[in-house]
């Protein structure tokens, strides 16, 4: 048995990617990280050139990403959510997997999961719901394409005006629209998976969940 992780996000061992790996070693099974930066994955064309092969006809990574993806016998797929969705990165990924549908259904019945990574803080009725928004993209793709849904891990990130050096003296920064109007650089910080104990027990609980659908698949 192996399963893969994807990830979508940019930066280098970033909470997304570090929880990501939490959840694989949480199954116990063979792995395979992989991120999204190191490849090259362009958008689904919707011109059902894969329909009789099952394979893409753009000739560029995301034809042995979705290779790996029908081999595996379990997928995660991890993201962050930028504007409130999920990051296209991972969207083109998903986008990809498309040619594996057809006739065949090579990804059901597979055990699946989500993690995201989101700067907006969850419960607040007068912000998007950005973390449902990206486990939801997850989450449908896996249950048009009849995959075992069983969980998700969210992260508390960090929105980029905490480290783009204007923070505080932008009026338009983040900070202030997440947090309240006196919230600073400072008093936010910087939110780490490791120290996210729900995140952190979630992550493993995903992990546990994967292996026991592929114990009993």
């Amino acid at each position: 048995m192996k399963v893969l992780g994807v990830s979508g996000s940019p930066i280098k061992n970033s909470n997304t990617d570090r929880a990501l790996k939490a959840v694989l070693d949480a199954t116990g099974y063979e792995t395979e990280f992989v991120k999204l930066t190191d490849c090259t994955v362009a958008p689904c064309r919707a011109c059902l050139g894969c329909v009789k092969t099952n394979q893409c006809v753009i000739k560029d990574d995301g034809i042995e990403l979705a290779e790996k993806a029908k081999a595996a016998d379990a997928l995660i797929i991890a993201g962050f959510t930028p504007y409130s969705t999920i990051d296209s990165r991972t969207k083109a990924f998903i986008e990809r997997l498309y040619p594996l549908r057809h006739t065949h259904g090579f990804m059901a019945g597979k055990p699946g999961g989500a993690v995201i990574t989101s700067s907006v803080p969850q419960g607040n009725d007068m912000l998007p719901p950005a973390c449902q928004m990206g486990i939801n993209a997850i989450q449908f793709y896996m249950m048009e394409e009849g995959m075992n849904f069983v969980g998700a891990v969210h992260i508390q990130g960090n929105v980029p005006c905490v480290t783009c050096g204007l923070g505080d003296k932008c009026k338009m920064t983040g900070i202030t629209m997440l947090y309240g109007p006196d919230a600073t650089v400072d008093s936010v910080g910087i939110k780490s998976f490791e120290e996210q104990p729900v995140a952190v027990d979630a992550a493993k609980e995903l992990g546990c969940k994967v292996a026991e659908a592929l114990e009993t698949k």
